[in-house]
């Protein structure tokens, strides 16, 4: 037990848009390790040559994870430091990360998370929304379960966090409207720390309206007020 200890699974997190967005630790850390799992290669590629990091890197994505995730597991066993990195982010925050995570830990691994960039947290932040408490819900299910989730969250009080893809903004929102209701107040931002970046501030009905007729491009973050205390009085 105490020999895996000096084997370690590092968790890195990458610049959602911005390359300048990365620690420096994040940086020396990269540099130092055996090897760098990413979620596509060929986009992390482009970061690691912006920093002239020159260390191998393999595929660790959604439609591989479950068949790779033990030989990276024996790789870290046999005394190799490897890096886990995903597109833009924090790795198995929306993204890939957690099964490897989980089995580095079962096997004794030492698992070291660095600080860093994460979408959520900016998006929240500058939404103008209650920030005390909140409740980050990912992309919402494509087709089975999708209703039911949103149904579970008609009585959430905490401030809600969707993430979600150009292609299906329009349909969450009016999905969102339909049960929420069109005064709702909400947050959209994209592009975020990208040279496009915008964050629009206001109600379900008036978001649709003001980016159905927009070229869309960029991943979202909805942030979605909670139930106001006053409907909950009602029921």
């Amino acid at each position: 037990m105490g020999d895996n200890l000096s084997k370690i699974l590092y968790v890195i997190p990458t610049p959602i848009g911005n390359l300048k967005d990365i620690t420096l630790r994040a940086i020396e850390v990269l540099k130092s390790v055996d090897l760098i799992i990413a979620e596509d290669t060929r986009n992390s590629k482009k970061l690691l040559s912006h920093y002239e990091i020159n260390v191998p890197i393999k595929s660790y994505h959604m439609y591989n994870e479950h068949t790779k995730v033990n030989f990276f597991i024996d790789k870290l066993l046999n005394g190799e430091k490897i890096a886990l990195i995903s597109d833009a982010g924090t790795p198995s925050i929306s993204d890939p990360g957690f099964l490897i995570i989980r089995e580095a830990i079962k096997n004794k691994i030492k698992v070291e998370c660095l600080p860093g960039a994460t979408a959520l947290i900016p998006a929240i932040v500058s939404s103008g929304l209650s920030t005390e408490r909140f409740v980050f819900e990912g992309f919402l299910p494509s087709k089975k379960g999708r209703k039911s989730r949103i149904k579970s969250l008609l009585t959430e009080k905490r401030t809600i966090i969707f993430y979600e893809s150009p292609h299906k903004i329009i349909k969450t929102l009016n999905e969102l409207k339909k049960y929420f209701g069109d005064r709702r107040k909400i947050s959209i931002s994209r592009e975020m720390t990208k040279i496009f970046e915008e964050t629009f501030r206001g109600n379900l009905e008036d978001s649709i309206l003001y980016f159905e007729n927009k070229k869309l491009k960029g991943e979202f973050v909805i942030c979605l007020s909670g139930t106001p205390r006053k409907e909950n009085e009602l029921e």
